[in-house]
């Protein structure tokens, strides 16, 4: 199953692959560098249809915990100063993602949506210690009465250029349920209550919808 964010994209992508197949066979005689020629194009069009696969996850709903809104690896476990919505010190989660990860963005928890904004900025590295504050973002809090608020922040890495949130102030949503989408490579941001208790570890690869980040 692909996403629909990568319909219009895998259509374009098929049609010039297809048409240069038929242009290669055509016009280039020498056996080899016509096979190599094949050979790129439909890895090209292997690469384009794995990034917009979209898997079903299972998520076990859980209004005590948190579950991870992406697939990819944990690479920032810390205390800070959260400056956009709680002003004040939360517990930060990163998971970053690489160009072969699900790209699909996840609800870490269900309840109300209460904050949704979009910010223009940079493509600086996901990993980059400012690309929380300057890149292209979403920022996205949902409440329940059982764990409190969470913010997650969809964050574009040097080679996204479009973060799609489909998160809505005062929609009701489900743990697990899609929040939206990052084309090609990215990052995302959790922030926790301080007495969160932390179930992953640095480095640890996850996987959204199912991995439980934290519960309370």
């Amino acid at each position: 199953m692909f996403h629909k964010e990568g319909h219009k994209i895998i259509f374009v992508t098929f049609g010039i692959v297809v048409a240069g197949i038929l242009l290669v066979d055509s016009y280039i005689d020498i056996t080899w560098l016509r096979t190599a020629i094949m050979i790129l194009l439909l890895a090209f069009l292997i690469i384009i249809l794995q990034f917009f696969r979209n898997p079903k996850r299972k998520t076990s709903v859980n209004g005590k915990q948190v579950v991870s809104p992406v697939d990819g690896k944990v690479v920032v476990i810390e205390e800070v100063f959260e400056k956009e919505y709680f002003k004040e010190k939360r517990l930060q989660v990163s998971v970053f993602m690489s160009p072969v990860n699900v790209h699909v963005t996840r609800y870490p928890i269900s309840g109300k949506v209460i904050f949704s904004k979009y910010h223009p900025g940079k493509y600086l590295v996901a990993w980059h210690p400012k690309a929380s504050e300057e890149n292209e973002r979403t920022t996205v809090v949902v409440a329940n009465d059982t764990y409190g608020k969470v913010l997650h922040r969809q964050i574009a890495g040097a080679l996204a250029k479009r973060i799609v949130n489909y998160a809505k102030v005062n929609d009701q949503v489900e743990q697990g349920g899609e929040s939206g989408f990052i084309k090609f490579g990215s990052r995302v941001d959790l922030f926790l209550p301080l007495d969160t208790n932390i179930k992953v570890t640095l480095n640890q690869k996850v996987r959204g919808g199912e991995t439980i980040i934290a519960e309370s």
